[in-house]
């Protein structure tokens, strides 16, 4: 609807968040911030939806933060970025992370700055074949944020990350995906056919198993190998509790699809 930064959408088991500022490439305000950040709070709440796709509206996904907003009057005292990231910035991106539904992200056109890094912490990435990806800090003097200098080192190594961050250069959805950056890319006229598709595909899985997935594989990264064997370990012994799993043995032994709900044991 008109004035809405983040549009919702049901449908079926999968709710789609659009950023909705369009003339502005979707940059980033304090009411667009709220606005997502409240929507994935009804998200995680809500039983009736197992799957997430984030995307933008218009001609890219999102163009990092508006800085229109931050215009310094002349002799005025300068931002405090940190206090940007603390109050906004870093509880929606530790919010996507945590989020336990799956999150598909459908980048279409630019994603630059923090909104790069925003695509980056969804758990599965498309990209339009026209995408770009523009780690644009180095353009204002500023660091990576949103999550950046943690995620592309582990994503794409210390070298490329080190040369995406101090040339800001642009990533082409091709590069993106051949250096691991992204999942997959997809012909522009499909993304939104098979983002949808692929949560479609999620929203009928066992969704307390994804959010194990989530969790696991986000702790690989700082965890040691014991911690996380125990870690596993601890998961592997709560899903084997839930019906999802009573569900998928029943379904193997009588070789038909399973049918998950995603439901916690009563």
């Amino acid at each position: 609807m008109a004035g809405e930064t983040v549009l919702v959408d049901r449908i079926g088991g999968v709710t789609r968040l659009t950023l909705n500022r369009p003339d502005r490439l979707n940059s980033f305000t304090l009411e667009m911030h709220a606005a997502l950040r409240a929507a994935l709070t009804t998200i995680e709440s809500d039983d009736a939806c197992r799957a997430v796709v984030l995307t933008g509206a218009g001609r890219g996904f999102c163009a990092g933060q508006d800085l229109a907003a931050r215009k310094m009057a002349p002799g005025g005292p300068p931002p405090d970025l940190g206090e940007s990231l603390e109050q906004n910035y870093n509880p929606l991106i530790r919010r996507m992370r945590a989020l336990p539904k799956p999150i598909v992200v459908a980048v279409n056109g630019v994603a630059a700055g923090a909104g790069a890094n925003l695509a980056l912490n969804g758990d599965i990435v498309l990209a339009a074949r026209s995408a770009r990806f523009i780690q644009s800090f180095t353009k204002l003097g500023l660091v990576p944020d949103a999550g950046g200098t943690w995620l592309l080192p582990r994503l794409i190594g210390e070298a490329r990350a080190k040369a995406a961050v101090m040339l800001g250069d642009p990533i082409t959805a091709e590069q993106a995906e051949d250096w691991g950056l992204i999942w997959r890319v997809v012909e522009d006229d499909r993304l939104e056919e098979e983002a949808m598709s692929l949560a479609t595909r999620l929203s009928q899985g066992p969704t307390l198993g994804y959010a194990a997935h989530k969790r696991a594989i986000q702790a690989a990264a700082t965890n040691s190998y014991d911690h996380q064997l125990d870690l596993e370990r601890d998961e592997q012994r709560e899903l084997g509790r839930s019906p999802d799993y009573q569900e998928g043995v029943a379904a193997f032994l009588e070789k038909r699809p399973p049918r998950f709900t995603g439901k916690k044991r009563a």
